[in-house]
């Protein structure tokens, strides 16, 4: 069973240094973002009700608050930022090698960021890269979406493959797979029941 964890700045500090440290994604505790907001909401109340008392102490806890509030936001970017980083280069490395890396440490917004990068790289190394090669012009397919419209977590379902299933296009005409069993991906909602009505993937819900 794993051990809860309780967010202050020192696990937070922690759990960067860790990040830093390790070449490889590491696991946040369970319930991170939502602990993390509380913990964060928190601070800020407190700040806010040090402000409004009239006294020498309380603008001097006040300050101190502020400024490990302002350490706190700093602390959670670069620990963001170095997760955004390895996420791309797993993504970028699937892309590659067609090989789906292990998502088992990563949050289900942050499969989402995997499975979108991982798409837009496999739509123009197919369309740009593979026409090269087979000496064609490349051209791009008109998007589905503008640029100014992002996909809604909505429009996406996440599944885990519970069969081997080769790459394919999806209704969306993006480049999705290959996938082995146990891996998780997030597709469109059509792609994803149409796997799941054919018994090659099960969804799991997300709250």
């Amino acid at each position: 069973m794993a051990k809860e964890v309780v967010i202050t700045y020192e696990t937070l500090y922690e759990l960067l240094r860790i990040e830093k440290q390790k070449l490889v994604l590491q696991a946040l505790p369970p319930a991170f973002y939502e602990d993390l907001v509380n913990y964060i909401s928190e601070k800020k109340a407190i700040l806010e009700s040090q402000m409004g008392k009239d006294s020498i102490f309380a603008s001097s806890e006040a300050q101190k608050t502020r400024k490990q509030l302002e350490n706190v936001q700093k602390i959670v970017k670069e620990l963001y930022e170095r997760r955004e980083s390895k996420i791309l280069q797993i993504a970028l490395f699937s892309s590659r090698s067609g090989d789906v890396k292990n998502v088992q440490n990563m949050y289900p917004e942050e499969i989402l960021m995997f499975e979108q990068a991982r798409a837009v790289l496999d739509r123009f190394r197919i369309n740009i890269l593979v026409a090269l090669l087979a000496a064609k012009t490349p051209v791009m397919p008109a998007e589905n979406k503008s640029a100014e419209e992002p996909v809604k977590r909505s429009d996406l379902k996440l599944v885990r493959f519970i069969h081997e299933v080769p790459r394919f296009i999806g209704d969306d005409m993006n480049v999705y797979g290959p996938f082995e069993m146990e891996d998780v991906a997030s597709l469109p909602v059509k792609t994803a029941n149409l796997l799941v009505e054919r018994k090659r993937a099960e969804e799991i819900k997300v709250n």
